[in-house]
């Protein structure tokens, strides 16, 4: 849904390097692609380890193949990071509030609802003609 442009992320299962271990899993592209380490296998003995190495690959692998940070925050334009907090892993903001404050929550990971996009003022000031 953060990247309307292109088709969701996907989970890869690929076999493993040794025929003992459990099949790597990776976060990809829907063209296949991945950037980054495989999922842990033991991530997948508690759902909160688990979403928190989806969100990092899902990142690492936007990040790295499409150049770009990823999630962005629609108030400040910044990359956001997952951080757990009032037990929930959220995506976080490191940009100030309008109100003073510091960093704050955007939404929880899985949340992220809406196309996140810059403002049309930011991305003329970034980008002067």
């Amino acid at each position: 849904m953060t990247l309307p442009e292109r088709k969701p992320l996907l989970l890869l299962a690929l076999p493993s390097y040794d025929a003992d271990e459990p099949e790597d899993v990776y976060v990809a592209m829907a063209n296949g692609e991945w950037h980054g380490n495989r999922l842990a296998p033991d991530s997948a003995d508690d759902l909160a380890s688990a979403l928190a190495a989806v969100a990092d690959a899902a990142q690492e692998t936007v990040t790295e193949l499409l150049w770009q940070a990823w999630p962005l925050c629609a108030e400040h334009g910044l990359g956001m990071h997952p951080r757990d907090g009032d037990e929930q892993l959220s995506w976080w903001c490191a940009g100030e509030r309008s109100s003073g404050g510091p960093a704050h929550i955007h939404a929880a990971v899985g949340a992220l609802d809406a196309p996140v996009r810059r403002p049309r003022s930011d991305v003329n000031r970034a980008y002067p003609r």
